[in-house]
């Protein structure tokens, strides 16, 4: 098993990595993932459109930045692990949320399309070699390895997994 070194991570990224780094990546993955999929699906649909305060978003278009984020990152990874020395774009999670036409959808055909995007990513990952999980590239100017993007991705979930049920689902 690869460990990841917390000081590799950009200081942005390493309090979403920290709760999830002490396992696999494989299994950092499934484990949030698993937690994320409970609790979409015990979430009554009239609670899609709640937002804990005015000007935030609500919990449809926070399950779409998760999304907007992990195809994001995989991308990163992707494009990393093929050795793409390109300096990526970052882009703006607040400009996106509100064009993710998040409240079309019901949170049953959210939480599907979650399940369907992490099997997508495990499936990516997966295929990896540690050579190439240690591959590193830059985004938004900032270097950044592989397996790193893969543990932000699972650490990133389980930040908002949180945040959900503290600020939206506790009310």
């Amino acid at each position: 098993m690869l460990k990841l070194d917390l000081q590799t991570v950009p200081g942005y990224y390493q309090n979403y990595v920290r709760p999830v780094m002490d396992r696999p990546l494989a299994e950092a993955l499934e484990t949030s993932h698993t937690h994320l999929q409970n609790l979409l699906l015990s979430v009554d649909e009239h609670k899609g459109d709640f937002r804990y305060e005015p000007g935030k978003w609500s919990v449809k278009e926070l399950i779409c930045h998760m999304m907007d984020a992990e195809r994001i990152f995989c991308y990163r990874a992707l494009r990393f692990s093929r050795n793409d020395k390109t300096n990526l774009h970052g882009f703006d999670e607040n400009t996106y949320a509100p064009e993710a036409n998040a409240h079309a959808r019901t949170l049953a055909q959210l939480a599907r399309e979650c399940k369907h995007l992490r099997t997508s990513t495990l499936d990516l990952f997966k295929s990896f070699t540690d050579e190439m999980l240690m591959r590193t590239g830059k985004a938004n100017n900032t270097e950044i390895s592989v397996l790193a993007l893969g543990y932000i991705i699972a650490g990133h979930e389980t930040h908002h997994r949180k945040v959900l049920q503290e600020r939206y689902l506790s009310k």
